[in-house]
């Protein structure tokens, strides 16, 4: 890092731009997502479908519901997917504040964050989507026939899909801080009881507002803090940690 200060104005340029980048990116995945919309849409209602019982479906209540609840998932869609570009915008915006020895872990920190928040869509989609559906299907009979409606429940599943992938970014995180120097094995585990706070709260907010869906994303960070701890022991800039706790 030099000495050299840029103006606010340069700041602000700076961040106009990665905002333009990071709006292009979701435009051009918003329409390329809309060319393929039935196709995401199909692969969206997999998990549910195959947890229908017989002869129930998924509805549109309103004439104009399916094409604007198109519109929305391609734009929900879009966003996820151009969420990794938009990741490198933020770090390209705040990367002129790091050190030199710094800045080369921000690449291998994007393509491990970018892995974590594929790994996250993949455990909502094939671990966490069946055991939701199946839970609230169970409260099914005779007399109470599911007839889901297709708007809430693609708001539903592309929501959960980017809240688990964005949550699955603690590990990178933690990784990529701790190979700064900024937190430490000792901090992490000293904070344990916020952290555990915290996770709940945002499980609360991220997810809908159904106790299952909550455990579902709550559990898994629960057990990625504890083993950021170990990361961090094993992986930490230990010349950081000793000038942080010279003790």
């Amino acid at each position: 890092m030099t000495d050299k200060k840029l103006p606010l104005t340069a700041h602000l340029e700076e961040l106009r731009k990665r905002l333009i980048y990071s709006f292009l990116a979701i435009g051009v995945a918003f329409a390329i997502s809309y060319a393929f919309i039935k196709d995401i849409v199909e692969i969206l209602m997999r998990p549910l479908v195959q947890v229908l019982p017989q002869g129930s479906s998924l509805v549109f209540t309103a004439v104009p519901e399916a094409f604007f609840t198109y519109f929305k998932a391609a734009f929900l869609t879009g966003i996820f997917f151009s969420s990794p570009f938009i990741l490198y915008q933020i770090w390209a915006f705040i990367s002129p504040g790091l050190y030199e020895r710094e800045k080369k872990y921000v690449y291998p920190y994007l393509f491990v964050s970018s892995a974590f928040f594929l790994a996250g869509a993949l455990f909502c989609y094939f671990i966490v989507f069946p055991v939701i559906f199946r839970f609230f299907l169970s409260f099914a009979s005779e007399e109470i026939r599911p007839l889901p409606a297709i708007r809430e429940y693609l708001t539903f599943t592309i929501k959960l899909l980017l809240a688990f992938g964005l949550l699955f970014q603690w590990p990178a995180l933690v990784l990529f801080l701790s190979r700064m120097g900024v937190v430490s094995a000792q901090v992490l585990s000293k904070n344990r009881k916020y952290a555990i706070l915290t996770i709940f709260v945002a499980a609360a907010i991220l997810t809908p507002p159904d106790l299952v869906s909550q455990l579902l994303l709550a559990g898994p960070l629960l057990a990625m803090y504890e083993g950021s701890i170990w990361m961090a022991k094993f992986f930490g800039n230990k010349e950081e940690e000793k000038i942080a706790s010279p003790n």
